[in-house]
């Protein structure tokens, strides 16, 4: 890590940036992190939850962990959801901690669609665009367990779906956050709609790249319509390599390039990109110079940078801001650090996904203990 010892204030990361209506003290983020502490039976945050959030309240803008839009939405255990009043008023406690230390907070909205298992919906298959395996796993109660193949949701599930992300838009604003974030990266939900191997339909939502999007731009229609646009980004993730269904090729970039073109027109508050994974043969300057291409709203860069490359990207003008994931776990005065030059502690991976404080609120600021 790189250590800024004169002028830090001159560091791009520690400058003021506007996104469309959210105004950011600092262009150090917190990146969504799955953390597995909604260990009770209704998936509600709780006071630890508060917390943490809390505690992280220095970041120029937190993006909340994903949260199921409904119970469908389920893959993975312990992980919060914004479907009930319960869930809500958890979710109002962690808004209004972090806003009294000072902070902003969005809320991710997602969906594990096929990347789920029966464990987790009472026994009944999971269901994604097509009757295909995205060959994930699903972590349930019982452990890891492999994707099987899923149903084909429905047209009327579709539009039932897409409701359910309405509803959460109008929970996260009942619970205080400050603007939505669509997970629409990795293996989930929306990206399986825009990827050709797991969407097969032949209505309105596959059988081209323009329909596959279709599913995603109707979200942002109806989550829109609760918030209005610029409050909204999204998170996507064009690089990711993983399992058959996710391949980075020529092909999948191209669909992306015109996908990001398509949400021009959007009027979002920033679009959250994935850079490619380190030693994947792309450097992350030439992807996001790639996204710069089509793209021409606020640009949030994510996926292992430091404060060095973090910098670097914005002096290059090819982001607007960068979010952290890891660093915020072991350092909750991450901006402080990366102002005055301390170094950065490393977390403990076998608590990242545990079910209590240890190795989530306990990590100490430089200056002493919470």
């Amino acid at each position: 890590m790189s250590h800024q010892t004169s002028a830090p204030s001159a560091q791009p990361l520690l400058q003021p940036v506007q996104l469309g209506a959210l105004k950011l003290p600092n262009r150090v983020l917190m990146a969504p992190m799955t953390r597995a502490r909604a260990d009770n039976e209704e998936l509600a945050p709780t006071d630890l939850h508060a917390t943490y959030y809390a505690q992280r309240a220095g970041a120029g803008l937190i993006i909340s962990e994903g949260t199921w839009v409904s119970t469908d939405a389920i893959g993975f255990i312990n992980v919060p959801g914004i479907y009930t009043d319960g869930q809500t008023a958890g979710w109002t406690k962690v808004t209004e901690a972090v806003h009294s230390a000072g902070g902003r907070i969005v809320s991710q909205l997602g969906h594990a669609g096929a990347a789920s298992h029966p464990d987790h919906h009472g026994g009944r298959l999971p269901a994604g665009p097509s009757a295909i395996n995205p060959y994930e796993m699903s972590y349930t109660p019982d452990g890891p367990k492999d994707s099987l193949t899923p149903r084909a949701l429905s047209a009327a599930e579709i539009a039932t779906t897409i409701d359910s992300y309405r509803q959460a838009a109008v929970n996260a604003l009942r619970a205080g956050f400050d603007g939505l974030e669509i997970h629409a990266q990795i293996s989930h939900l929306v990206a399986q709609f825009l990827n050709p191997r797991l969407n097969q339909r032949t209505d309105a939502y596959g059988g081209t790249s323009e329909k596959r999007a279709q599913f995603l731009l109707d979200i942002v229609d109806a989550v829109s319509s609760v918030w209005g646009s610029d409050h909204i980004g999204i998170k996507l993730s064009p690089y990711w390599n993983q399992g058959p269904a996710f391949t980075a090729d020529a092909e999948t970039l191209a669909e992306y390039d015109q996908l990001l073109k398509r949400l021009n027109d959007s009027n979002l508050a920033y679009l959250h990109l994935l850079g490619p994974e380190p030693d994947t043969g792309t450097d992350i300057f030439t992807a996001f110079t790639r996204y710069r291409a089509h793209y021409d709203g606020a640009v949030i860069a994510s996926l292992g940078f430091t404060q060095a490359s973090g910098n670097e990207l914005l002096e290059r003008q090819l982001a607007e801001a960068v979010s952290f994931g890891a660093p915020f776990i072991a350092n909750p005065d991450l901006v402080d650090r990366f102002t005055h030059g301390h170094p950065l502690a490393a977390g403990n991976r076998d608590t990242y996904f545990a079910s209590d404080a240890a190795g989530y609120t306990d990590y100490p600021p430089v200056t002493g203990s919470y």
